[in-house]
């Protein structure tokens, strides 16, 4: 990549984020990434699991965005993805960006906004009957985006079976 291009790296935390974070550095050279961790409020989060059963739910919400403990998790997240980056010799710039809706929008939005050139990703890389019940994240962004996406798959589909059944 010449250094005029931006590179969006999508960021969760995760080890297909650090793979994808990793590949991107190796294989498109970038000096400069934008590191995105999306989030949403504990709130809106609590309020999407309980109207899946039905029941009421109290909408409580901290007085600011600093006392909500899903923007302190996603702020480390993002720090630890600056940190990876930074071990990988790229400069990185963070990004904090709450989800209204999805965290896909969320990150297409943003790629749209920061005028980016290219979004990387990893993917659990589902397929058969699993991939039909599983939202991808990476399949949203290559259809919605209009940007190139730079997709990285897992190293083998038996790590994330174990990482899945352990959590």
């Amino acid at each position: 990549m010449n250094n005029g291009e931006t590179m969006l790296i999508a960021y969760d935390g995760s080890d297909r984020a650090d793979r994808a974070l990793e590949y991107a550095a190796r294989l498109l050279r970038p000096t400069d990434v934008e590191i995105l961790t999306a989030w949403e409020p504990s709130a809106r989060q609590a309020a999407r699991a309980v109207s899946r059963t039905g029941l009421h739910q109290s909408t409580v919400s901290p007085d600011s965005v600093e006392d909500d403990p899903a923007y302190e998790e996603a702020l480390a997240i993002c720090r630890q993805g600056i940190a990876k980056a930074e071990t990988l010799g790229l400069r990185g710039h963070a990004h904090l960006v709450e989800s209204v809706t999805t965290i896909q929008s969320a990150i297409v939005d943003a790629a749209q906004e920061l005028d980016i050139d290219v979004i990387v990703t990893g993917t659990r890389a589902l397929t058969g009957f699993r991939s039909l019940w599983n939202n991808s994240t990476a399949e949203y962004i290559v259809r919605n985006a209009g940007l190139p996406v730079f997709i990285v798959p897992p190293e083998n589909d038996d790590e994330d079976d174990a990482a899945e059944s352990d959590s």
